[in-house]
């Protein structure tokens, strides 16, 4: 474990029993045309997983991929979200199943709902691995959430500090 991390909240083995639990969930809402909008950078990792997992249920949905920032390396968001890469695929008509690392502040999820809404998704589903608690509400709620995070700042799994810790095969807390 790294000096830098406080707290192993979520082993590899755990990691890895939540995304099945919530794929085998998700199984019957999705079709093999339903298109997994990962949102990148941190999102990666789970999506790669949920599209595993989801295979394992037999659903072979598409892929396509959404680039938002709104941390640029900080600890808080900066309140602004930024598009930097566009989806590649055309969305009319299609399910469309928006995949996150972690739901903080619900801005990155807010505003990639309605950038799939715009492209013509016929039904928009959202997924985060890791839901964090918020003082206040938040406009959207995600419809699958495969694990219910402490109020702590997070890293490994795809969450980062300043772009380090993304690779960990577990989450941990580095306060």
């Amino acid at each position: 474990m790294a000096d830098d991390i406080k707290e192993v909240l979520l082993t590899e083995a755990e990691v890895a029993e939540r995304v099945e639990a919530l794929a085998r969930e998700m199984a019957p809402r999705l079709d093999d045309d339903t298109v997994a909008v990962c949102l990148l950078t941190g999102g990666l990792w789970f999506c790669s997983d949920l599209m595993r997992a989801l295979a394992r249920h037999g659903r072979f949905v598409r892929f396509d991929a959404l680039w938002l920032a709104s941390y640029k390396d900080q600890r808080v968001s900066t309140g602004r979200c930024e598009v930097r890469a566009d989806l590649q695929r055309p969305l009319v008509g299609q399910k469309a199943l928006i995949v996150d690392d972690v739901f903080d502040t619900g801005l990155s999820l807010s505003e990639a709902a309605r950038l799939v809404r715009d492209a013509g998704a016929s039904e928009v589903m959202t997924a985060v691995f890791a839901s964090k608690p918020w003082p206040t509400e938040r406009a959207l709620k995600p419809d699958f959430v495969a694990w219910e995070a402490p109020p702590r700042f997070l890293v490994g799994y795809g969450m980062d500090a300043a772009g380090r810790f993304r690779g960990l095969p577990y989450v941990g807390a580095m306060d």
